[in-house]
């Protein structure tokens, strides 16, 4: 809800520099005809869209569509959910974690992953994990939770029906 009052407010603001610049007298159909030539150079968002999820739906503009896997984002989110989120950035395809000690284990860490294609594919995803105080973590580990992941991703696919 609250994004889509920021494009509310957003395009208002476009709409009413759009209205000082003066025009043919005719105010209403002038908006309209600006309001429609923006959305459809991208300059102005959709009004219809009210999260960010929306994003990765089909839209017939793919200058507006997320370039990542929607099943590999959401298993991501779904496997490390014991971990505090501390950045997500769809457009990049970066999820970034805080410090916590998975379930039954006794060292804590912090994970950031990549999601890089929108392919549901294993070289589509990257986990970065780093323990307290800087210290390594194997790459079995990371290889371990990326495994986890594509696991949970493939099982939301085939959930989903799309195969």
């Amino acid at each position: 809800m609250g994004m889509r009052s920021g494009n509310f407010v957003a395009f208002g603001a476009v709409l009413a520099l759009l209205a000082a610049c003066g025009g043919t007298g005719d105010f209403a159909n002038d908006t309209d005809l600006q309001a429609e030539r923006l959305q459809r150079e991208g300059i102005a968002l959709d009004p219809d869209r009210e999260t960010i999820w929306d994003l990765f739906g089909n839209n017939e503009d793919p200058s507006v569509t997320v370039e990542v896997n929607s099943y590999l984002w959401q298993a991501s989110l779904e496997i490390l959910d014991f971990m505090p989120l501390e950045a997500a950035d769809p457009f990049t395809g970066i999820i970034a974690f805080g410090y916590a000690t998975p379930p039954g284990g006794n060292r804590a860490y912090r994970a950031t992953v990549y999601v890089t294609d929108p392919a549901l594919e294993a070289r589509s995803l990257r986990v970065a994990l780093q323990g307290r105080n800087g210290t390594a973590v194997s790459r079995a580990t990371a290889r371990q939770v990326e495994d986890a992941i594509l696991t949970r991703a493939r099982q939301l696919r085939v959930a989903d029906g799309r195969l």
